[in-house]
Parts: C-alpha cells; structure tokens; sequence
C-alpha cells in the first residue's frame, strides 16, 4: 500500500510539473480557421522569412534592405514612416554609430500620452541571422498592427512605432530616439519585444523607476492568456545593469515600460543559428499573445500616470496565473509563520509527535544534502568543462546538449538526497525531519523580507509545510493516505519552483546547476513526508538509474554536427607602425578550420590592444606570427590642434581607405577629456569626461557614414597615446588571403569580434 501511495505521489508530481510548464506558453494551433482581425503566424513567419536570410548588422548591405522592407509593410497598412539618421552614444557601453531608426505614428482620438511599441531590426554583429533577436519582435508588431488596424476601430490614445537600429551595439537607437526626437515627451507606456534564445516562454518583466503596483495591475488587466512573470526576476532585473532598449527610455526619460523576452534555447543566442528554421513557433505565439491582449488593452487605457508608490510581490499560480500581493505583507507574513512554527513545535513536543533528539538529529541530514548537492553540482560542472574542453567555446555557458545535463543534475541530486535520507529509514517519528527544512525556509525568508522583497513568493511553500505540520501533530491520518495528502498540498510549491531550477541554469549558464541544486534540496526537504521511505527504495534506485542515463544521452551529444555547429574564430590582426601581423584565435580547441592557420609554433595568450571590446571579456586564447600584408589603413586628418590657456583642443577626422564595419579608440594613460564629441554629438553633455586607460570609444560605421571626428579637448600636461584599431568583418573574402572555409558543422563565435581584419597604429598626436 505504501508503495501504492508513493507511485501515486510520483504521477502527482510529475503531473504538476508537467502543468507548471505547460502553463507558461500556448500550444500550436494548426486551426487554419482565422479571421482578418486575428494575429496570423502564417503572416508573421512569412516576414520573418524574408528579414532573417543573411546577417544584418549595422553598417551591412542586409541592414539597409531589412530597413527597406520594414519600412515598405508599415507604408502597406498607411503609416507615414520616417528614418530618424542620428549619431548616439553610449557611455556605459563605450559605443557609439549613426543609428537609422525605423518610425511610425497611428493617430488617436483624444491621446494624453501614447504606447509606444518597440522592438529592434539590427542582428548581432556580425554572423547572426537575427531571427529571434529580434526579428521575431519586428514580425509580431508587424503582424499584430495588420490584425488591429483590420477591426477599423479607432483607438483613444497615439500609437508610436519604434523599430530601432543598432540595440546590439550599446541600444544605441533608443538613446537617438531619446536624445533627438520631439515624440519622447509624449510617450506613456512602453512595450518592448525581445529575445535571449529562440525558444521557451515568454516572461514580462517591467521597467519602472518607481514601484511596480500600478504596471502590475495594468498588465493584469490586459487579460493575457499566457502570463509568464515573477517578482524575483524583477528584483534581480531591477539591480542589474540592464541591457535593452526599453532601459534607456526609463533611465533617461523616466517612461515606463513591459519587456516581454524568451530567453530558451540560449546556445542560439546571437549565433548564425538564430535563424528561421529554428525560432519556437510556440515562443512566437506568446509574444503575440502579449502584443494582442496589451495592445487591445493599453490603445484605450489612461496612460498619464503609471508611477506607484508601492511595490507587489508577484509569481505564477495555480488555476489563478499570478497571484499577488504587496511588498508590505512579505515580513507580517514571515512573522505569523515563525510564531506558528513554535507553536507547532510546542504542541508537537506536548503531544509525542516529534521529540526535540530527533529534530536535532534531522539537521544532520538536511545540512549535509545541501552541502553535498550544491558542491558536487558545482565541482562536477567544473569537471565536465575539462572533461569537455570544448563547451569553452561556447561563451554564453549554456551548451546544445544543456536541457540534458539540467535533467541528468535533477536526478544526481534526488539519487544524493535519497542515499542521504536513507539512513533516516529507521527514524519512528518522521515528523522530525520536517523542522529542519521548515527552519531554513523560515530564515531564508527573514533573510528575504530584509534584503530581497521580490522572493517573497518562497513564503508560499513554508505555508504548504506547516499545513502538513499542523496535519501531522493534530490528525491521526492513515499512512496511506497522508503520503498522498501531503503531496497535493505541495502542488503550489512544485508548481512554482519547477521552472525555477530549470530557468537559471538556461538563462544564466549551466554554472548555475549548483543553484538549482539549493532548489531542489530545499524543496525535497518540505516534502520530506511525500518521499520518506522506511523499507523500499525504488525511487533512490531509478532515481540514480535516470541520472546515469541523462548523463550518457548528454555525452553521446557532446560533439558538434550539422544542426549543432562548433563555434570557432580566426582575425588577422596587423600592426601597422612597426610592421608586422599576427593570426588570431579565441577557440580553447582547435579544429581543421584554425589549425590550417595554427599549426607548427604558436604562442599562447593575446597580442596587446588587439583584443578588441567584448561581452564576456573573452581574449585571444593563441597567436601566430605572420606574413604582413600591407593593407592601408585610414586617412586622418588634424583639422584642430591648438592650445588656449592650460587646454589644448584637437579636431580629428578618420577617413577609411576600404570598408570598414567598427573602429575602437584606446588611450595607454589616463585622461580628462573636456565637451569630447564624436560627429558634433556630445558625450556625457558637455562635462568633463575621465578616462581611465583602455578602451574609450567603439564606433560602428553605419550605412550613412563615411568619416568620422572626434574632436576633444585634454589639460595640457596629459601626454596623449591613443591607438585605433580599425576592424572589418572581410578576413574570409579579402583577396589578401585564401582560407578554405568552414565546414557545415562550424559557425563563427559569437560575441567576440570574428572573420575580422584588424588594423592597429597609435595616432600621431
């Protein structure tokens, strides 16, 4: 009967967790049966058909064709379309282009303030498809604008179309709207469409200066089918420094905003695997649920004043879809549970149901399975990167056989926990090893109410124990039944934290499987009574078989193929002052591709100023020496050198001799630059700007551009040094070289300047 029981329990919880995905984003519907007011996927991928055929980065041939044809299908529904050419900079980022945003207006009855609608049509330097990022937000608002302005109803409140250039460069475009545009000053709301992968849900995450009350209450009251949203990702998100378009919109016009980003499928982030053929279509369909229900909802709503003097703790739920309540409950709520927990304790103590030896005792268990699990999850991942050096080279951490190992660590820490609690077999009271769990939760949540109020949804598992405590020490229930009972009481916690433990190692790389090893330890732990086992251990058992298993199916496919391409990076790198050149590789493993230039000697380690500006600061791994081409490199001119006073003011105009896609500015000292301005644009508004040595400026060429000045002034004692290392994304089709290409199972790396020739020399200055 016990047994009976647990395989009861086991379907419960595989069936939860099974819901608490299934949830969280829409099924495809083959349903053909749609009317023209309907968002039609058929449309949107036929779009993205076209957008995503080649790479279409700033600067690039595809840029301006991918410009064109989303400018002709906002023309096609009756918008008036304007290209705003505006040179940005970023001062976080360093960066800076003539960004060409792509803008439209629909005009409504009595606006106060309008709903901005926004995504970016910019891929990825220099190899990604960009068909989710974010191709699949330009089709959803394409798409989504044919489907609402078919209703011919008009709405109440302005809507701005804003498909901006260059986000992949340092949001570049947002801060040209922001900085240039009269429109910023009417916009309300912001809803902006992204993509970090090319599949999973869709979660909303808000941007606000402010408190998250009234947004939370507006996004709920667009009625969304599909919400995917919690408040510890919005904390985390809010201490962050962000990185999307809406970001710049709220940190420098105070204008809030609804990010809505899919961030599954991560190994295809910004990858020339971003492509058509593997966006989610499911992923797609909840976007257009967001743009659907938000756009019905926000086209009519008051948009005047959306600032909250309150924050909500929010999270996915149960038959509700969020529930929710404020910050100011989370530490009254953790209190009631802390005074409940001693009573329980008490009356516990008072009726024979635990006795205080054996609650000690259950410490022991507890804190060696969070130790072990967390460790070994962790020290393993270590030994897997050895084990397979060449997960190195996929930057962002999460590899394609990912979902796999995430699988495979799930069941090597319930095989832990199983051997661990093993020894507990024999305890007559196995109420007692409930208290440890129920403790650390309880400080967990302390911790919680004082320093991370966005988590305060972990306060509704400790909820679901003590009602298995209270059951435990009250009613005299038949073991048979209560395994069962205990178990759907702990629904709400399976269904919340299921997606936990998948997401962080997905969103933030398989380095975070030790944190999904907390989750599950501390969950285990609160439905100790579901899993507690006196004679049989099946569970343990099949529980270290799945492991062994996933762990097998995740080295079979631990190579590269077709469908799964190995990342790799040749740049040509050649100093053109003291006249020589050197190859370059960021790859930790070598293959046919780099071996055909690494092979012989060659030296470990970068060349100095030749790394160019990177996302995980990665460096070259290898050099090699090699012949020097002589490729010319820029004209510049001085039209300013001149010295007033204790200043000296430099006008300097950099005139490319070939294309050039990127130029990054590095000065060997440290500097304060005074009204620094790059194309007449000022940086930092005209006060001094102090540099410390390194990179202070990456400038990508956009189509418009032909030269660019800088022009600065510096204290006239500073010694000036400055290198400028001019890059084109050309190395495999310049007629200076002949390297075979790569193989159908290789890609260029990612998020390192790749394919690039490299042309390094100090100013004379």
């Amino acid at each position: 009967m016990k047994r009976f029981s647990t395989s009861v329990s086991l379907l419960i919880i595989l069936g939860v967790i099974y819901w608490s995905f299934a949830d969280l984003k829409p099924s495809l519907n083959t349903s053909k049966n749609l009317s023209e007011t309907d968002f039609s996927i058929d449309n949107a991928l036929n779009h993205l058909k076209k957008i995503s055929k080649e790479a279409h980065y700033v600067g690039s041939k595809e840029h301006k064709k991918v410009q064109n044809y989303i400018v002709s299908e906002l023309q096609k529904m009756g918008f008036q379309t304007e290209i705003q050419t505006q040179t940005a900079l970023n001062k976080k980022w360093f960066a800076a282009t003539t960004a060409e945003n792509i803008i439209a207006k629909l005009k409504g009855t009595g606006s106060k303030k309008a709903l901005m609608l926004l995504t970016h049509y910019d891929s990825n330097p220099h190899s990604s498809l960009g068909a989710s990022d974010a191709g699949s937000g330009v089709v959803t608002i394409l798409e989504g604008l044919r489907a609402f302005i078919a209703k011919n109803e008009t709405q109440k409140n302005d809507i701005v179309v804003l498909i901006s250039d260059a986000e992949e460069l340092g949001l570049l475009g947002a801060q040209a709207f922001v900085d240039a545009h009269s429109w910023t000053k009417d916009i309300g709301l912001i809803l902006n469409f992204e993509a970090r992968g090319s599949g999973g849900p869709s979660y909303m995450l808000m941007e606000t200066n402010g408190k998250n009350n009234k947004l939370l209450s507006e996004f709920l009251a667009t009625k969304p089918n599909f919400p995917a949203a919690n408040s510890l990702m919005y904390s985390i998100y809010k201490k962050l420094p962000n990185d999307t378009d809406l970001t710049v919109f709220r940190e420098k016009a105070n204008i809030n905003g609804l990010n809505f980003a899919f961030i599954g499928d991560h190994f295809d982030y910004h990858t020339a695997q971003d492509s058509y053929d593997r966006l989610d279509r499911t992923s797609l369909l909840h976007q257009a649920d967001y743009f659907t229900t938000s756009l019905n909802y926000f086209s009519n709503s008051d948009l005047t004043d959306l600032h909250s003097e309150e924050d909500f703790v929010y999270v996915n739920f149960p038959f509700i879809k969020l529930i929710t309540y404020p910050f100011s409950w989370v530490f009254p709520m953790v209190a009631f549970c802390g005074i409940l927990f001693l009573l329980l304790l008490f009356f516990g103590i008072s009726l024979s149901k635990i006795d205080l030896k054996g609650v000690l005792k259950s410490f022991i268990p507890f804190l060696i399975s969070l130790i072990l699990c967390s460790g070994i999850s962790f020290g393993l991942w270590e030994l897997l990167l050895i084990i397979h050096p060449q997960y190195n080279d996929i930057l962002h951490g999460f590899t394609y056989n990912g979902y796999h190992y995430i699988i495979a660590f799930v069941f090597l820490n319930l095989w832990l926990l199983f051997t661990i609690y093993k020894r507990t077999s024999k305890e007559e009271k196995s109420t007692n090893l409930l208290i440890a769990p129920i403790f650390f939760w309880l400080i967990l949540n302390f911790i919680i109410s004082n320093f991370l109020k966005g988590a305060g949804f972990f306060i509704i598992p400790l909820i679901c124990a003590l009602l298995i405590l209270i059951i435990e020490i009250f009613l005299n229930l038949k073991e048979k039944s209560k395994r069962i009972l205990y178990t759907i009481l702990s629904i709400p916690t399976l269904y919340i934290f299921a997606p936990l433990i998948k997401i962080f190692p997905v969103g933030l790389g398989l380095k975070m499987l030790f944190v999904s090893a907390i989750f599950i330890v501390l969950i285990f732990g609160l439905m100790m009574l579901s899993f507690h086992q006196k004679k049989s251990f099946w569970t343990q058992k099949w529980s270290g078989f799945l492991a062994l298993l996933f762990f097998g199916i995740a080295t079979y496919n631990s190579g590269f193929s077709i469908d799964n391409k190995k990342p790799n990076s040749l740049v040509y790198v050649q100093n053109s002052d003291d006249k020589t050149a050197y190859f370059g590789t960021y790859d930790t493993t070598l293959d046919t591709y780099t071996k055909q230039v690494f092979t012989g000697d060659f030296t470990p380690g970068g060349i100095e100023d030749a790394a160019t500006k990177s996302k995980y600061n990665t460096r070259f791994n290898s050099t090699k020496k090699t012949v020097y081409k002589g490729i010319p490199s820029s004209k510049i001119y001085t039209e300013l050198d001149t010295i007033i006073g204790e200043k000296r003011f430099l006008e300097l105009t950099l005139v490319p001799k070939r294309k050039v896609h990127k130029l990054e500015f590095i000065t060997k000292n440290s500097l304060t630059l005074h009204q620094f301005k790059v194309n007449d644009v000022l940086v930092n508004n005209g006060k001094k700007y102090r540099l410390k040595n390194g990179t202070f400026l990456v400038y990508h060429l956009g189509n418009s551009d032909t030269e660019v000045t800088l022009s600065f002034a510096v204290n006239v004692i500073e010694k000036l040094e400055v290198i400028v290392n001019e890059i084109s994304y050309d190395l495999l089709v310049n007629k200076n070289f002949n390297l075979k290409p790569r193989s159908v199972e290789m890609m260029p790396m990612p998020f390192v300047t790749n394919d690039a020739i490299i042309i390094t020399k100090k100013l004379d200055l």
